[in-house]
């Protein structure tokens, strides 16, 4: 930054946290609304199952879409101005949800709000990397990280205090007092923001394919979530990709190749003087940033970490569920087993964060993995129906520090390695591969985890009693019980392995010394 700013760099982080937190917390708020919205917007059950599964799915896509956009967006156009309307959109979303007639009217809203917070967060990292030296940015971006995971954790506990004692419309009422809280102290801080010296015209070309392939991949992964799923894998009986997620993944792949030939082109086009047809323009994202280790390294190990926390978050209470009969007790459980991962993740995403200025990327990452898989695989081989929960919560702990330890390394090697005048679509890539982890992580534990129950559901030990036999059933429940939690525990085994991939990644690509 060459113009001095009129407020301190640790105001300036605390108003773009906030621009952090908010959507985050929308990112997970509605996983304890879910059934009185279905009830109030009078989605059918069961046969509705599959609309209602869109009020998770739309926020999440339409969040990590607007990512590279609204990155580059700020690139060319400025932070102050695409932060101000990010604000907005995210505003006037919520605005809109609670008033919908029904579920399409509601889903509007979620996507328009979804489009705005997803906006925030990247270019609140970019922000941070134009105040701070590429020396200081770990902390600063660490703590960032801290208050997303904090906005995940809050969001459920949030959510079931507001059904509890209000309803699911006042979580949208009170974003918007929040909402111009945030926007007018950003509006402040950042008044006196540079605008880039030069404006050069946005590749809208390669902004729609890119568009087209996030799109068709997120609905292909999400689109067939079925919410039955959240009773554990006993509720299918077999696995199978319908033909439009085929084509889905299709276009996806096709989109990409067409993304790859639309970035060389203006790439070429801009290296031979100005562009003249107004789809010319400087590349959406500069494919020679993947030639540098530390940019490939960092977007590389992102994805791999998204795929395992969305394993972690998805499993553990799904177990609990299982082993659990009374359905208060199993939420009660969830939520101190899961607080044992978020919360520590939080926290080390902090220290991380620190350390990564005295120690630098490689040592923090790999101690991070490190810890992380070692929990991983402590899950895998010791949890089954009979682990006592304050074994599992330490060893959670250690996985929520692994995870945190990642996260700030990570994603400043990204940010740092990206010139000033690709630092906000950089700071999206960050975020955008880690959630699209978390898309493919989800979608191969669903397949993996289905089939795996399959194969050994057959061979379940029962008693030689008839059918009809109290104690042939309950043998029957006992048997389903072990083999979905030895499914479970299995998956924790595999992301062992993930961590050990993203580790071996670490190794390669930070083969320098760096500080």
């Amino acid at each position: 930054m060459n113009q001095p700013l009129s407020a301190s760099q640790r105001v300036i982080l605390f108003v773009v946290a906030i621009g952090v937190f908010v959507p985050a917390v929308d990112l997970t708020v509605v996983a304890t609304m879910l059934r009185p919205i279905i009830v109030d917007l009078e989605i059918p059950l069961p046969d509705g199952l599959d609309q209602a599964a869109w009020i998770v799915n739309a926020y999440l896509i339409a969040y990590v879409l607007a990512m590279p956009v609204a990155g580059r967006l700020s690139d060319v156009w400025g932070r102050r101005s695409v932060f101000i309307g990010a604000y907005l959109l995210f505003i006037g979303g919520s605005i809109w949800a609670p008033m919908a007639p029904d579920l399409n009217g509601f889903l509007v809203g979620r996507v328009v709000a979804a489009l705005g917070g997803g906006a925030m967060v990247p270019v609140a990292m970019a922000v941070v990397a134009d105040i701070y030296r590429p020396e200081q940015r770990g902390r600063a971006l660490g703590l960032l990280s801290a208050v997303e995971t904090g906005g995940w954790v809050w969001g459920p506990i949030y959510g079931a205090m507001l059904v509890r004692f209000l309803s699911w419309h006042w979580h949208f009422y009170l974003n918007v007092p929040l909402g111009l809280l945030g926007l007018g102290l950003a509006w402040w801080v950042l008044r006196d923001w540079p605008r880039p010296a030069e404006r050069p015209r946005l590749d809208w070309l390669g902004t729609a394919v890119l568009t087209i392939c996030l799109l068709s991949l997120n609905v292909a992964l999400l689109g067939g979530g079925d919410l039955q799923s959240a009773g554990g894998f006993t509720a299918f009986d077999e696995v199978e990709t319908s033909g439009t997620a085929w084509g889905l993944y299709l276009l996806a792949t096709v989109a990409l190749l067409l993304f790859v030939g639309v970035q060389r082109y203006q790439q070429r086009v801009t290296a031979e003087g100005k562009p003249a047809a107004f789809w010319q323009a400087p590349p959406l994202i500069d494919l020679r940033l993947l030639r540098q280790p530390y940019f490939s390294g960092g977007v590389l190990v992102n994805f791999f970490l998204g795929s395992m926390i969305i394993i972690v978050m998805v499993n553990v209470p799904l177990i609990v569920n299982v082993r659990e009969v009374d359905i208060s007790q199993s939420a009660l459980y969830s939520g101190y087993l899961l607080s044992g991962v978020t919360g520590t993740m939080a926290l080390f995403a902090y220290v991380g964060g620190r350390l990564l200025e005295r120690c630098g990327y490689r040592p923090v990452t790999l101690a991070g993995l490190v810890l992380a898989g070692a929990g991983l695989g402590l899950m895998g081989a010791s949890w089954s129906v009979h682990t006592a929960y304050t074994v599992m919560i330490a060893q959670l702990v250690l996985v929520g520090m692994g995870f945190g330890l990642v996260l700030a390394p990570m994603a400043t090697a990204v940010i740092n390695a990206a010139p000033a005048a690709q630092r906000g679509v950089a700071a999206s890539l960050v975020i955008v591969m880690r959630l699209l982890g978390m898309s493919v992580g989800l979608a191969a534990l669903t397949a993996w985890g289905l089939n795996r129950f399959n194969q050994l559901r057959p061979h379940i030990p029962l008693p030689d009693l008839p059918f009809t036999d109290p104690a042939y059933q309950q043998a029957i429940i006992d048997g389903l019980t072990q083999l979905t939690v030895q499914v479970l525990a299995e998956t924790f085994a595999i992301t062992a392995v993930v961590a050990l991939s993203a580790l071996l990644i670490t190794l390669w690509y930070f083969r320098k010394g760096e500080k």
